[in-house]
């Protein structure tokens, strides 16, 4: 799921800060967006690992605890569907994830999610994992799916092109890292989030100015703190992203840049705060070194949390039921650690269809127009 402060362009993706989505809880408001924001690099320095200077026994490993399965409830007075109608047996509504992190992980929880509705509504769910960012676009676009679970700019480029329309947006706790101006704000429920920019140790990359004849990995072209918000602030500090570095590449999801990144197959690269700890990505669990090898130098700016969408066809009284089984499952416990699972999810806002509006404006400011780049 990184920027310097400097620069009256990045001074405008900071605006994403203010414009950011629901984070202060289920009722939080949307605070208003800023026209102008600072773009803020940090640099920091490697770490120097510490000897011990005494001697500790190894603690007893602990267990974590299991998460409770989801309580499904049947909703009073649900839509029905006949055979044949969308939502029957034979005709289920898709829902289709983008796939932002491990895939069967994604796979997993999108399964549980469509389980647990079906439960509560009494309809048909199935899921489906877009292979690309892009893919899940389209299959809202052809109707193929029916809800999306779509990041940032990827709802830009839906709402441009097919007229997809966002019906919540995410609430989590806010994750930072060492160099992040706003780290005071940790574990706080916030509607926007931040990107980081991160270098292996062995590369000697500390700041913008280190990166030119690098090696330097995105997450996918469609990806907002992995892609485009990061080429704004690159560009911002004197780093064409298309002729400075030495090769780029497109790893796919947050993890597989920050594992590329771990094992010196790329320099540098870009993804969410804090994929190396996020508990979701946990890749600890893989690589316990990771954040001994790689640092972070800089952040961007605040940017609008990601959520749900329907296309706009799609009957109300089918979004209505949707909305409400997903809300009772964010104040279930075990439905809860299955939205966690999922893209780190804590809660959910209701939100307006124009609701991301002016972050396309403070990215229209920057000179990108999600709707020069729709096909």
């Amino acid at each position: 799921m990184k920027s310097n402060r400097f620069t009256p362009v990045l001074f405008v993706v900071l605006v994403i800060a203010a414009m950011i989505l629901s984070a202060c809880g289920a009722t939080a408001t949307p605070a208003p967006v800023p026209t102008d924001v600072p773009v803020v690099v940090a640099d920091t320095e490697t770490p120097i690992p510490v000897a011990p200077t005494d001697t500790v026994a190894a603690a007893t490993p602990t267990v974590a605890p299991t998460a409770p399965p989801p309580v499904c409830a049947k909703m009073d007075n649900a839509p029905t569907a006949a055979a044949g109608e969308l939502g029957s047996a034979d005709k289920p509504i898709v829902i289709t994830f983008v796939p932002s992190g491990d895939t069967g992980k994604i796979t997993k929880a999108g399964t549980a999610i469509a389980d647990c509705l079906s439960k509560m509504t009494g309809l048909s769910f199935k899921i489906e994992v877009g292979t690309t960012f892009a893919a899940s676009i389209e299959a809202m676009g052809a109707e193929k799916a029916q809800v999306s679970f779509l990041n940032t700019f990827s709802v830009l480029l839906a709402e441009q092109k097919y007229g997809v329309v966002p019906a919540l947006v995410a609430i989590r706790k806010y994750s930072t890292n060492a160099v992040d101006p706003d780290k005071a704000l940790k574990d706080q429920v916030e509607p926007f989030y931040k990107g980081q920019f991160i270098a292996n140790n062995a590369s000697g990359i500390k700041s913008f100015a280190d990166l030119k004849g690098k090696t330097f990995c995105f997450v996918d072209p469609n990806s907002t703190s992995g892609y485009i918000v990061p080429r704004i602030i690159l560009k911002a500090n004197g780093i064409d992203p298309d002729a400075d570095f030495k090769a780029t590449q497109n790893a796919g999801s947050h993890p597989n840049v920050a594992i590329a990144v771990y094992k010196g197959d790329c320099d540098a690269g870009v993804t969410f705060i804090n994929v190396l700890t996020d508990s979701a990505a946990n890749l600890a669990a893989t690589y316990p070194d990771i954040t001994d090898k790689v640092s972070v130098f800089a952040v961007t700016d605040r940017i609008p949390n990601d959520g749900m969408q329907f296309i706009k066809s799609l009957d109300p009284k089918l979004q209505q039921a949707i909305v409400d089984g997903m809300l009772a499952m964010v104040q279930d416990p075990g439905g809860k650690a299955v939205l966690k699972s999922l893209y780190n999810y804590d809660a959910f806002q209701k939100v307006v269809p124009t609701f991301y509006d002016d972050f396309a404006a403070v990215l229209k400011k920057a000179g990108v127009d999600p709707a020069t780049l729709v096909k």
